[in-house]
């Protein structure tokens, strides 16, 4: 379970570095768009000049199975061998912070329930290969087909029924579908930070969220050169930033609030064992917020002068702001849901964000004269 592994997690904090080879990030100085660029360099073919021994290579689409029997294997959950599929394991994160794993509808044998082609009708009768970032927007093309980064072993009836759908949070309130571990597929939570999107969505569970999320920021890295040219909702058609707005939000939350495990930390080390590349986010979750921070929010912001609201990113319990008027200030969560109400005086300037947590926020600051809206990111 995720969070029963915190322990064992936070004990490993000082090999967390060392389970890359020495040296492997070295070149990884920068930050913003830089630091994605010389990680692009140092995670794709070492085109950084410094070193060839870190090549990454392509072991082609059939190697993907031999890859999972040592990437994929279930010694967390039930810890019986079987196969890991995000899309089944039964997992439930509680309110404390820990999980409860919770008897599989199915599992899977690596060499006995591979995919044979017949259509797949119902779950549990056998599991494929999914591309978490549909192979349909690169045209099916190597080496994305073949990536085990973002490739995984799960369900292929649940496969399908996801399709090339984008990954966000679905209405409850309205119908949808759902499968046996709890993921489901309906319309996107349409308001807040996702209203930028309309359509249906595929959700997994909390346990996997950020698994799915780290497997993104690992996409738009290693093929940073090619991704323009790459067709996918949520891809925003550039180099940099590369993930689309509303999802680039999502996806920071899932990140923040669903940390790195020793399931991740494993898979990442039997990958490299294979294609001889890392996935730097799982390494060092830090990346990602030094990359993408201006697109998620931005230091400060001023409105004529009237309005200052810092620090931003927070990571303390509260921000500043300094206004000419009383403010009402709302702060809504990435859902769009109100999750807390604060008045704002000359008096008292300090927002209370104790209770909220990790991830991106909108902040609503209400005045007689008019309101505005911004991004906050609570680290």
């Amino acid at each position: 379970m995720k969070h029963i592994y915190f322990i064992i997690a936070v004990c490993f904090t000082a090999t967390l570095f060392a389970q890359a080879p020495a040296g492997y990030y070295n070149s990884a100085t920068g930050t913003g768009y830089t630091l994605k660029t010389q990680l692009k360099a140092i995670i794709d073919n070492n085109d950084d000049g410094l070193s060839t021994e870190f090549i990454a290579q392509d072991l082609g689409y059939g190697a993907l199975y031999d890859t999972y029997e040592n990437s994929d294997v279930d010694l967390y959950y039930e810890n019986n061998g079987t196969l890991l599929d995000m899309y089944s394991e039964r997992v439930i994160q509680n309110p404390d912070n820990t999980s409860t794993n919770l008897p599989d509808a199915y599992e899977y044998t690596y060499g006995v329930n591979q995919d044979d082609g017949t259509m797949g009708t119902a779950e549990g009768q056998r599991y494929n290969r999914e591309h978490t970032i549909p192979q349909s927007s690169f045209s099916s093309a190597s080496p994305m087909r073949n990536d085990a980064h973002f490739v995984i072993p799960t369900d292929k009836y649940v496969n399908a029924q996801r399709g090339n759908l984008p990954y966000g949070f679905v209405d409850t309130t309205l119908q949808f579908d759902e499968y046996s571990n709890g993921t489901r597929r309906g319309e996107n939570t349409n308001s807040g930070v996702a209203a930028g999107y309309s359509g249906d969505v595929f959700e997994p569970i909390d346990e996997f969220k950020g698994d799915i999320a780290r497997m993104y920021f690992f996409f738009v890295t290693r093929y940073e050169s090619q991704i323009t040219g790459f067709n996918y909702v949520m891809f925003d058609g550039s180099a940099n930033q590369a993930i689309d707005q509303p999802f680039l939000d999502i996806l920071y939350n899932w990140h923040v609030n669903d940390p790195v495990s020793q399931r991740e930390l494993d898979r990442n080390n039997a990958i490299f064992n294979q294609q001889n590349n890392r996935n730097p986010f799982i390494d060092n979750p830090q990346f990602v917020l030094e990359i993408w921070q201006n697109s998620l929010s931005v230091e400060e912001f001023q409105i004529t002068n009237a309005v200052k609201m810092y620090p931003n990113p927070a990571s303390g319990n509260f921000v500043n702001i300094d206004s000419n008027e009383d403010l009402v200030v709302e702060i809504y969560n990435i859902l769009g849901k109100k999750v807390k109400t604060q008045k704002i005086t000359s008096t008292h300037k300090k927002l209370s964000i104790s209770e909220l947590a990790k991830g991106v926020y909108l902040v609503k600051l209400n005045s007689s004269i008019g309101s505005i809206t911004k991004k906050l990111i609570k680290q």
